[in-house]
């Protein structure tokens, strides 16, 4: 990663992905080295005053019967989460934000601004709730939080992002157990449509599969044994597979 020059945020906001599509890969990190290795020519990095590892904190909030989890569990669509994210390398930037994703599978973001993680309501969020979703946000509870570390890469050709996120540390506020991601590391590959991605390929000759990953919703049924898991069992089979797996990947 340190061979990779640098992207400012200001030139990454010049990205506009207007047809964009998500796409989410699970490894370990022995892989991730590999990944950054084969990478580093075709992609830039993010750079915050010299730092290239951003530090994230969410909590998310649902109701009290967990509707917001039921629906993803179940795989229903249309769903979808409230959350109040921290950017904690860029002065404690907070926003509330509600992210839906549709029947086609896309997702889409709404944001706004708020003072802190706690003080909401102070800052309009609870009006901004309202308003876009209807929901009243006393009707709402903090349930998760998590702190984790990430890398945002861009590619040369500015038609991709691609987030790679590790050393997940969930707390969950209703039974206070606390635990993390291990060897965990996950990325996400943000892109234009279907236009070549050098990443994509990347991934596939490193056997490196596209596999689904919500943090809240991992992170809430390993942390509170009431939450129905039943449909998770083989995701979480899948993840403990790649924990347990110290060795490099490769596609030999």
């Amino acid at each position: 990663m340190s061979e990779m020059p640098p992207i400012t945020l200001d030139e990454m906001g010049k990205i506009r992905l207007m047809n964009r599509t998500d796409t989410k890969f699970l490894t370990n990190k022995m892989g991730l080295l590999k990944v950054l290795e084969q990478a580093k020519n075709d992609y830039y990095v993010q750079e915050i005053d010299g730092k290239r590892i951003a530090h994230y904190r969410t909590t998310y909030w649902d109701f009290d019967e967990h509707g917001f989890y039921v629906m993803h569990q179940n795989g229903h669509k249309p769903r979808m989460k409230v959350r109040v994210r921290t950017y904690e390398d860029s002065n404690g930037l907070t926003f509330l934000e509600i992210k839906r994703k549709d029947n086609h599978g896309k997702t889409k973001k709404k944001r706004t601004e708020v003072k802190s993680q706690t003080e909401i309501t102070e800052s309009g969020g609870d009006e901004y709730l309202m308003k876009h979703t209807g929901i009243d946000l006393n009707d709402l509870h903090p349930c998760l939080q998590n702190y984790f570390k990430r890398i945002t890469l861009v590619n040369k050709g500015m038609t991709e992002r691609l987030t790679i996120d590790f050393d997940i540390e969930y707390t969950n506020f209703e039974t206070q157990v606390k635990t993390d991601s291990d060897n965990l590391v996950i990325i996400e590959l943000k892109r234009d449509g279907m236009v070549y991605s050098p990443i994509k390929q990347i991934l596939t000759e490193l056997h490196i599969h596209p596999s689904g990953y919500s943090k809240y919703i991992i992170g809430s049924c390993t942390t509170n044994p009431s939450l129905k898991r039943n449909l998770l069992k083989k995701r979480l089979v899948y993840i403990n597979k790649i924990n347990r797996q110290k060795e490099l990947i490769t596609g030999n």
